[in-house]
């Protein structure tokens, strides 16, 4: 920057003395006997102040621990937040498919349906019904391919609540109560000593 001002010097404070409070953070990895693959997905909508394109995000579980994130901003503008959403549903589903099919062939069996768990009401209708929407035809494809896989019983969806969606901390600034609490529901904990 050629010109750092005071808000950017608060800034990059604050963005250190954050690194500096969680050094010995990480992701711990617990031995589970169960064998269930859960995600959950969300995405702003319009979050980037520049280009007004949305960013999704997912967090998959494997039993309790954490085994896969992505955050991304969108290639696509979208015109509502119901496709921006659909657009991180159909990319969550996407990883579903290829994990599923990486577990089967090294033999490691998985109950079906997968669950994925969206906070959007909207977004879950759509999902389930093959009525076209005139409002959904830029993510038609998208649509096709996430129904495609509920009808074959690979994935099943889920309504989860705001509060407790954990793809959040992945899409959206939050307070630093939301973030520790979220931080805590992904199990990254302190190290424990050596």
């Amino acid at each position: 920057m050629h010109d750092p001002r005071v808000e950017h010097m608060n800034a990059c404070n604050r963005v250190i003395r954050y690194l500096q409070e969680t050094l010995d953070y990480g992701l711990h990895l617990y031995p589970s006997s169960a064998s269930t693959l859960i995600s959950y997905t969300d995405a702003d909508w319009g979050g980037c102040p520049d280009t007004r394109r949305s960013t999704s995000g997912y967090c998959m579980f494997l039993g309790d621990n954490l085994v896969s994130w992505k955050s991304k901003k969108q290639d696509t503008l979208f015109l509502s937040s119901v496709e921006a959403v659909y657009r991180a549903l159909r990319k969550v589903v996407d990883e579903l498919v290829w994990l599923s099919r990486l577990f089967s062939e090294f033999t490691v069996p998985f109950p079906s349906p997968l669950s994925v768990y969206c906070d959007s009401q909207s977004v879950l209708h759509i999902a389930k019904n093959p009525v076209f929407y005139e409002r959904t035809k830029y993510i038609e494809v998208d649509c096709h391919f996430v129904r495609n896989m509920l009808q074959d019983g690979l994935i099943s969806h889920h309504h989860i609540n705001t509060g407790d969606q954990l793809a959040d901390l992945l899409t959206k600034a939050l307070t630093g109560v939301e973030h520790s609490a979220v931080l805590d529901k992904l199990v990254v904990l302190p190290s424990l000593p050596t």
